[in-house]
């Protein structure tokens, strides 16, 4: 994959998210990689196979839970 080329600030964002998110993503790696090794090769498609999606759209949408908590809020202050 290739490098996203960063301004230092976008940079030193990305190294708080990656902080913020690091052992979220380490835990949630290891329980996919312990489902896959608790499934026989004839059971890895079907459910197994959208439990690791499911796992995975969940885990996105944490990380995108993160990004948004660490940015200022923006928006309507000052309206009525």
């Amino acid at each position: 994959m290739a490098d996203i080329p960063l301004t230092p600030e976008q940079e030193a964002e990305a190294q708080r998210l990656f902080k913020a998110i690091q052992q979220t993503v380490l835990d949630e790696a290891r329980q996919m990689a312990r489902l896959l090794a608790s499934t026989d090769d004839r059971h890895l498609l079907g459910p197994t196979e959208f439990d690791l999606r499911d796992r995975a759209h969940r885990l996105a949408a944490q990380v995108l839970e993160s990004a948004l908590a660490g940015r200022k809020k923006g928006g309507t202050e000052g309206r009525a």
